[in-house]
């Protein structure tokens, strides 16, 4: 579908400079776009591919109206503005309607008709599953689950433990929501399972990518409020609270009883120990290490060791190694000198 890009403008309240009139069919990167497109620049670094983009427009800020050659979009944010464009240019085409014959649901579940369900698709007991919810081939459900108006939920996720699903969800292959917290009490020399009894309540406009686990609660449910961002390939204990708008990225590890604030932004492959909080907008950079809650909010933390040639990082850790004897040498010379 093609829009002008005055219709364009009106829809992520920009400013159009240069021709309202011309059509806009698609998006694409500054560098390979053609007539009819679309691209956008946020990053200083690809300025120069302005010059010479093949784009019929580019979303942009105000201070770069100047250097751009064809007619722009002037946004405050391109790359929010990007997304809605390139969201109402190529929509998702997930099916809203039909259930296929082969999909098993309980007699005393609760399907709206207009809902999709795929191939090989089994449903629990004392489920609803609401208007618009588009569920994809060998999905699982299980008993006292609830998928509010318009999720959709992709193919091979596993949902269970009394979850509840807010509206406009999106659930990516390989989800799993509702299996058992890592509970275990060490009883004379052996461990015994800890029973799972709570649940998993997730909020509106909440996604959650590839592979992503997410455990129910031990005796109170877990919580991911409305507008959560998730990756793959995460791991959300049993009783974690993830505060609304917050967004993480892929392989962080998230252990029990953990709260986060709102608006915080956690990068990749970040670990969080146990029974923590952490604030609200709180930025926590990529394979830190979270051994202590964060009680400031807007606050930026950082962990790990960066990269480097190998013959420097040998040298590096010869030093690292040698550094509890260093520090009581120093203990020494510092008593020493008090003393005299």
């Amino acid at each position: 579908m093609a829009y002008t890009l005055e219709q364009l403008a009106e829809q992520v309240g920009g400013k159009v400079v240069g021709d309202g009139s011309c059509q806009i069919e698609s998006v694409a990167t500054l560098k390979n776009a053609a007539a009819k497109q679309i691209s956008f620049l946020t990053n200083s670094l690809y300025t120069e591919q302005l010059a010479n983009t093949g784009a019929y427009a580019v979303i942009l800020t105000e201070e770069l109206i100047d250097k751009c050659p064809v007619n722009a979009l002037v946004v405050s944010n391109p790359h929010a503005a990007y997304a809605k464009i390139a969201t109402l240019l190529s929509p998702p085409a997930y099916p809203r309607q039909g259930h296929h014959p082969s999909a098993v649901i309980a007699p005393d579940t609760k399907v709206h008709p207009d809902s999709f369900i795929g191939p090989n698709v089994h449903i629990g007991q004392n489920c609803v599953i609401e208007e618009g919810v588009s569920i994809g081939a060998n999905t699982v459900i299980g008993n006292d689950c609830f998928v509010g108006k318009d999720t959709v939920i992709l193919a091979n996720v596993t949902i269970v433990g009394k979850t509840r699903i807010g509206q406009r969800g999106l659930f990516h292959p390989g989800v799993v929501i509702g299996a058992d917290g890592f509970g275990q009490a060490y009883d004379d020399g052996a461990w015994l399972k800890v029973p799972q009894l709570g649940g998993v309540r997730i909020g509106n406009d909440v996604e959650i990518g590839a592979n992503t686990t997410v455990d129910c609660g031990a005796i109170e449910d877990t919580v991911i409020e409305e507008g959560v961002k998730l990756d793959n390939q995460i791991q959300v204990a049993h009783n974690v609270r993830i505060g609304a708008h917050t967004v993480i990225a892929a392989a962080t590890a998230i252990a029990g009883s953990v709260t986060i604030g709102k608006h915080c932004m956690i990068a990749g492959a970040v670990a969080i120990a146990g029974h923590l909080t952490i604030a609200d907008n709180v930025v926590i950079t990529g394979m830190s290490m979270v051994t202590s809650s964060i009680d400031t909010p807007g606050s930026s933390y950082s962990s790990g060791m960066k990269a480097m040639p190998t013959r420097v990082w040998h040298r590096v850790h010869a030093r690292l190694m040698k550094l509890d004897e260093l520090a009581k040498r120093l203990i020494n010379l510092e008593k020493n000198q008090h003393d005299k």
